[in-house]
């Protein structure tokens, strides 16, 4: 199961990233706390579009978003704190419901005139909540239930016209409401799974409270974004790096469905890529999709370029670079009759949040697939899933019909099996014994019914051999390290509990069928501390 007490990163999205046409909308104001993420994500789950931006936004562009409620998220800080967030008066003025979660109530009490004091005992993980008075807010729900709790500071009192709903063991006032005002606040956190009636405490505020008609999905916006695009691209030229993970795929079709031809797509086989994964996205967009596509096979291009290179972030870099080099080569035979204006790029909105915003403007970003484009390659980028997460991203993929292998496949990093070799250089040798025991892997977790359980599952090899026996004979094998795990969203990771007679199937098939290897072992981190990739 996740860790969802785990610290997730705090950095928001900047910039407005596309609200869809005549979307009844919550923000979510960060103010730094490690589920302000999963608030957002838990709105959309609920039917409701969201977006998350930095508390200090500012008043006039909250006021221009028109939104049917705002939450104000927890974070860290004590309100009593030197250069501790602050509420602006204002968002309460707007005549929108406002939810403040964990800090985000606490703000709203101490701003209002309640008390909020530091208690002796901090309430962190699972808590016991009584309800004495539903009020609104907690309608519906039990007067004893479960919640997950994660604060020092305390709400002692209400502010004057309050009604306070319910207390914890550390809480005496753990959650509250105006409803003349329309503000609400909860000490606990109702997006994570670990608060049973959470979802349904948010659907009463997006739907009771905010009016909202929870009718947004993702699958939804597919004609929406179809008719940006156009909009956007006109008659003009685009191009798009294809990588074959989902993002570039999906972003590469919605782009088609618009512009048809206007699109040519750069399909960089760098021979880093699972075994015949180049194969099926050739397939599916030449074939399948008829989208015009140049397959360009570089694999001793890269190889040279990773010669002697065993540091990860040299790897990393090499491959980045050398991909730049192919694409801009093909990028320039394409528009050598007429110009390509535009670049397509799968950026999601995690992307967006994790950078800080970003302008969306004509300069290219770092490439999240392969590691970057320059600065000075002037496109102007067209990014139809920048208001999307990674699960939304697949149900628009399934929408356009996308074959099941692609929509579904496991995340896969852009520098692929190379940053896999660990601790030494990824010669052709090691990318094929790795690449043939990814293979057996992946097809015993298919045949089992797993793949889409599992987050990732995956096959490192390090640059270590070791002394084993078959045959009677000595022998002095790769080892391989088998790494499955689950996880939401990749913030936090658990290792998966394969099961034993699985493991042995997938141990027992590598070591037959691959002479090189001899020894087959599991990796039983989580994250944290550990992280999904060794690197």
């Amino acid at each position: 199961m996740t860790d969802l007490s785990a610290a997730a990163p705090e950095p928001v999205a900047e910039e407005r990233t596309g609200t869809p046409v005549d979307a009844q909308e919550i923000l979510v104001l960060d103010y730094g706390g490690q589920y302000s993420q999963l608030i957002a994500r838990r709105v959309r789950d609920c039917g409701v579009f969201s977006e998350l931006m930095p508390h200090h936004v500012g008043l006039e562009r909250v006021a221009e978003r028109k939104p049917r409620g705002i939450i104000l998220s927890g974070g860290p800080a004590s309100v009593y704190a030197p250069g501790a967030p602050r509420l602006e008066r204002g968002l309460l003025e707007l005549g929108v419901p406002v939810l403040g979660i964990c800090y985000g109530m606490q703000l709203l009490v101490h701003e209002l005139g309640g008390r909020v004091e530091q208690a002796e005992v901090g309430e962190f993980g699972r808590s016991q909540l009584t309800v004495s008075d539903p009020g609104v807010l907690l309608a519906g729900t039990p007067s004893e239930q479960v919640c997950w709790m994660s604060h020092r500071d305390t709400v002692y009192q209400a502010p004057a016209g309050f009604t306070a709903l319910a207390s914890s063991s550390a809480s005496p006032v753990a959650a509250v409401e105006d409803t003349e005002r329309g503000i609400y606040g909860i000490q606990f956190h109702p997006e994570v799974v670990h608060t049973p009636y959470g979802e349904e405490i948010l659907i009463r505020f997006l739907a009771e409270i905010c009016g909202c008609d929870r009718t947004w999905s993702a699958a939804g916006i597919v004609d929406e974004q179809i008719a940006r695009i156009r909009e956007q691209i006109g008659n003009g030229r685009v191009i798009c790096g294809l990588s074959g993970g989902v993002d570039s795929s999906v972003a590469a079709l919605l782009v088609h469905r618009a512009v048809g031809d206007q699109l040519t797509c750069v399909f960089v086989d760098h021979g880093l890529m699972r075994k015949a994964e180049g194969e099926q996205v050739i397939s599916a967009f030449r074939d399948t999709f008829k989208v015009p596509l140049v397959a360009v096979d570089a694999e001793q291009r890269f190889l040279e370029k990773l010669k002697g290179v065993s540091d990860p972030e040299a790897k990393r870099k090499a491959i980045g670079a050398e991909f730049i080099r192919v694409f801009e080569e093909e990028a320039a035979k394409i528009s050598a009759e007429e110009p390509a204006r535009y670049l397509v790029q799968g950026t999601l909105y995690s992307d967006v949040i994790e950078s800080g915003g970003g302008t969306g403007a004509a300069t290219i970003k770092s490439h999240h697939n392969v590691g970057g484009l320059p600065d000075d390659l002037q496109f102007e980028l067209v990014e139809p899933l920048r208001t999307l997460f990674k699960d939304e991203v697949r149900a628009v993929g399934a929408e356009l019909g996308l074959p099941e292998r692609l929509v579904w496949r496991q995340p896969f990093p852009g520098p692929g099996l190379a940053i896999r070799v660990v601790g030494g250089e990824a010669t052709k040798e090691r990318l094929d014994v790795l690449r043939e025991a990814d293979h057996i892997l992946q097809e015993e977790i298919r045949k089992a019914g797993l793949y889409r359980e599992l987050w990732q599952s995956f096959c490192v090899l390090p640059d270590v051999r070791t002394v084993g026996v078959q045959g009677d004979e000595r022998t002095y094998g790769y080892v391989i390290v088998i790494r499955a795990v689950t996880s939401d969203d990749a913030m936090t990771a658990d290792w998966a509990r394969l099961p034993y007679e699985l493991l042995e199937t997938i141990a027992s098939r590598m070591i037959n069928e691959l002479r090189e290897v001899n020894r087959v072992v599991l990796d039983i981190t989580s994250k944290p501390p550990g992280t999904i990739e060794w690197e």
